[in-house]
């Protein structure tokens, strides 16, 4: 892996526009009730089967990242938790380089890395939903 510093510009690249999504979604999260506002929010596919989707928990997890209750949004989603915090992280480092010209490091992965990398992912995924059906679906495992 090697880490590259550019040097210091404004330029808009990857990271701002992660930035900038997760700016303005945990600012939605934090001052809008979607889930209250929307009648038909929800997730079918647990409505009609009672079984969670991938996505199940994201906007519990978005709503209580944004208002710090960080354990809340562990237990709803744990990979959604993490997803949200580096969008917060992001959003961070977007602001310090547009507005401080702070240079954001490149990172570059090895083929090797790469493929570790795509092969780990899958895996995440499934261990993070096999957590979400266990905690909905057979909550008393957890205990």
């Amino acid at each position: 892996m090697k880490v590259l510093i550019p040097p210091r510009n404004r330029r808009l690249g990857t990271v701002d526009y992660l930035g900038i999504i997760g700016l303005v979604g945990l600012l939605v999260a934090r001052y809008i009730p979607v889930a209250r506002l929307i009648p038909f929010w929800g997730c079918v596919l647990r409505q009609r089967t009672g079984w969670p989707c991938l996505g199940c928990g994201l906007t519990r997890v978005a709503d209580r990242v944004a208002h710090f209750n960080f354990v809340g949004a562990w237990e709803a989603n744990p990979l959604g938790t993490v997803a949200a915090l580096l969008f917060a992280l992001a959003a961070v480092a977007m602001v310090l380089h547009l507005v401080f010209a702070m240079p954001i490091p490149e990172v570059q992965l090895t083929p090797r890395e790469w493929h570790l990398f795509q092969v780990a992912m899958p895996v995440i995924i499934v261990v993070n939903y096999a957590y979400v059906v266990v905690k909905t679906r057979f909550p008393h495992w957890l205990l």
